[in-house]
């Protein structure tokens, strides 16, 4: 079992920036691909990054290449989502999750879901 906490969300003005981190619990956090995931009210949950177990291949969709950037550090089991230019559209409460698949946007394939934190972009 892996337990998964979000941190690092808040209010940021647009075109600002945010760094959320993923604290994972347990020993085998280098087993797991990661990613992160964004979720409005009233909209499906929606992909914004992955990173492998080894951190050397990331994927993103095109709503967020360029500004956002995923990271992790196997030695405090963590992973990171740096964002920067942020936009009013990038409001959500944003998830992180895991996966024994290789980097996949389909939040059907992740096994271990966190808890949220909530980025809101004001205009």
């Amino acid at each position: 079992q892996v337990q998964l906490i979000e941190s690092g969300g808040g209010l940021v003005q647009a075109g600002g920036s945010l760094r959320l981190s993923c604290a994972a619990s347990g020993r085998t956090f280098n087993s797991y691909s990661m990613g992160w995931f964004r979720q409005a009210p009233g909209k499906e949950r929606e992909f914004v990054a992955a990173i492998d177990r080894s951190g050397g291949n990331t994927f993103y969709p095109n709503s967020v290449k360029g500004r956002f950037t995923i990271s992790r550090d196997n030695t405090k089991n963590t992973v990171y989502l740096q964002m920067n230019s942020l936009k009013p559209g990038d409001t959500a409460l944003y998830y992180c999750g895991s996966t024994t698949i290789f980097v996949t946007p389909n939040p059907g394939l992740y096994d271990y879901w966190g808890q949220g934190t909530q980025v809101t972009v004001s205009s």
